[in-house]
């Protein structure tokens, strides 16, 4: 595992939370495993489900989640290089997780969706 930027975590409440934040966390972390708990995924494949990530960003979050024990990255011996990343066993008890993050994220699109038109609607009256 990687060092965790915490030297250890000290508080009474929140500390699960927190520890699972800073695995998962950041701008494409959840995305990128969301995208490999569907199956195992090579780096050009997740470059194009994530168009707007760097491929020096998808490299670093990749290398975390390795780390961190989250992915497993395989190499196989081929010319070009063949690079296959998948979730780890423990990486895939994160699909609760990532599911019900999905599932949230769908109905909080759709609540901003109806409040902008809501307001659009009133500015219009």
């Amino acid at each position: 595992m990687r060092p965790s930027r915490y030297t250890r975590y000290d508080c009474d409440f929140g500390c699960p939370v927190e520890a699972c934040l800073e695995v998962i966390g950041g701008k494409w972390k959840g995305v990128i495993l969301f995208h490999v708990l569907g199956g195992t995924k090579r780096f050009g494949e997740l470059s194009r489900l994530l168009p707007a990530v760097t491929q020096r960003m998808l490299t670093r979050q990749l290398r975390e989640l390795e780390a961190d024990g989250i992915v497993i990255r395989t190499v196989y011996a081929e010319v070009p290089p063949k690079v296959e990343y998948s979730l780890s066993p423990f990486g895939k008890t994160l699909a609760p997780v990532l599911e019900v993050l999905r599932d949230w994220g769908s109905e909080y699109l759709e609540e901003i969706v109806r409040v902008r038109r809501h307001r659009i609607a009133r500015s219009k009256s």
